[in-house]
């Protein structure tokens, strides 16, 4: 007598599940595997070109306004400001998306934000920057008129001024996603004859601090 040998409804149904089960961890292996290439492909072309970050360098500040109001402590400032940006890299575009410029003296804002208009820095480019600063009614703190006397009295004044912006790197025809990016100069400029009236002059040629 022969044997029949039946699967169970229950075996089969386990078999199938296995079956589509190893085709969808090829699926996925497949897809890994794709996507593992393109970020290999991406990072070796960022390891051989390797884009440094950009050069600023501040060329000029005038401060032109510098009062302050009492008794409520509301500061107006007018500030003439020109930097110089340089892109270092050979074979890397800079778009520069977004560009906020503010002046600062120990730790306050002195001047609202100036926005400049963004622009495309090419290989080894340098591009003059400049922006009129102004606050018109800036609430400063209590000391903040003892201090710029002090620094009357010392004949100098260290103001900062700052760049919040955001870049793109551009390789070819590629273009990254957006990157922040953070400019500090550091300016120290000399008291004239009438500093209420008159203008300060910073040095020239004070290099930046830049992050990226």
């Amino acid at each position: 007598m022969s044997q029949v040998l039946t699967k169970s409804p229950k075996h089969c149904a386990t078999k199938k599940g296995f079956n589509i089960n190893k085709h969808h961890k090829k699926l996925l292996y497949a897809f890994c595997t794709f996507f593992l290439s393109i970020l290999s492909f991406v990072f070796l072309v960022w390891l051989i070109l390797h884009p440094s970050k950009p050069d600023f360098s501040l060329k000029e500040a005038n401060i032109y306004q510098l009062n302050i109001s009492t008794p409520h402590n509301l500061l107006n400032s007018s500030i003439q400001l020109t930097l110089l940006s340089k892109n270092p890299n050979n074979k890397v575009g800079i778009y520069y998306d977004k560009l906020q410029v503010y002046a600062s003296y120990k730790g306050q804002e002195i001047t609202a934000d100036s926005s400049l208009p963004p622009f495309y820095q090419g290989h080894g480019e340098r591009n003059m920057l400049s922006a009129e600063l102004a606050g018109t009614g800036l609430p400063v703190g209590p000391t903040f008129g003892y201090e710029v006397g002090c620094d009357r009295t010392a004949g100098k004044m260290i103001l900062s001024f700052h760049v919040n912006g955001s870049l793109r790197w551009k390789v070819g025809t590629w273009v990254s996603s957006r990157y922040t990016f953070h400019v500090n100069c550091v300016a120290i400029t000399e008291f004239g004859s009438n500093t209420t009236s008159g203008s300060m002059k910073s040095k020239q040629g004070i290099r930046c601090s830049t992050s990226v």
